[in-house]
């Protein structure tokens, strides 16, 4: 019995030494270096109006309204259903990913079309064939908060008609928010939605005050 215990001691203490510092003390290092270097990204990148978290930076969201930047189809809908979806088991629960359906599949196809028609019927002076294909193409997480710079300008005159703000003025607040790529050569130029819709927020309520 006394061997069978001494033999146990050993990987007993191990067992304990690591959990401690596996367990507690690297995750608590990890946890206190990311609040005290990163606390924007430790906490989510969120995004606060007026001390109220309103979104990530990194999550997109559903825009309906004809004022706001419209992103790319999602095909978990920015995690957002009616209350009839819910009640028609369409709702799954928070979820991020994609239909992954191939080019040839007449559901991808039917979906693209409604997508090019509600689109079309939105900005009626644009073209289909000059719609950017990052408008009518579904991102592999279902969440990507960015669209091309072309799909952020090509929506501007409609925007500018349903906001009062003008299409000058707009074009700035959508380059402020443009991210570029790194040293000017890896990736390719992006606009959050988000950042440009509470710009735009800001200058409607402006506008309102004044």
């Amino acid at each position: 019995m006394k061997k069978i215990i001494y033999a146990l001691k050993t990987p007993f203490l191990l067992t304990v030494t690591f959990m401690i510092i596996c367990g507690i003390g690297y995750p608590l290092l990890v946890t206190g270096l990311g609040q005290t270097l990163f606390p924007y990204q430790a906490n989510g990148s969120q995004i606060k109006e007026n001390g109220q978290v309103v979104g990530s930076a990194l999550i997109g969201q559903a825009f309906t309204e004809s004022t706001y930047l419209k992103g790319r189809p999602s095909g978990v809908s920015y995690n957002t259903y009616t209350a009839a979806e819910k009640e028609n088991g369409h709702y799954l629960g928070v979820a991020s990913g994609s239909e992954n359906l191939a080019p040839s599949n007449p559901d991808l196809k039917k979906r693209v079309a409604q997508d090019m028609a509600r689109f079309l019927e939105q900005n009626p002076t644009i073209k289909n064939q000059d719609i950017p294909t990052d408008l009518l193409t579904a991102s592999g997480s279902g969440l990507d908060p960015h669209i091309s710079p072309e799909s952020a300008k090509i929506q501007v005159p409609e925007i500018a008609k349903a906001s009062k703000i003008s299409e000058k003025k707009l074009y700035q607040l959508i380059d402020a928010q443009t991210t570029k790529p790194v040293l000017n050569f890896l990736g390719t130029p992006t606009v959050n939605v988000l950042a440009v819709n509470l710009a735009i927020h800001a200058q409607l309520n402006t506008a309102k005050s004044n």
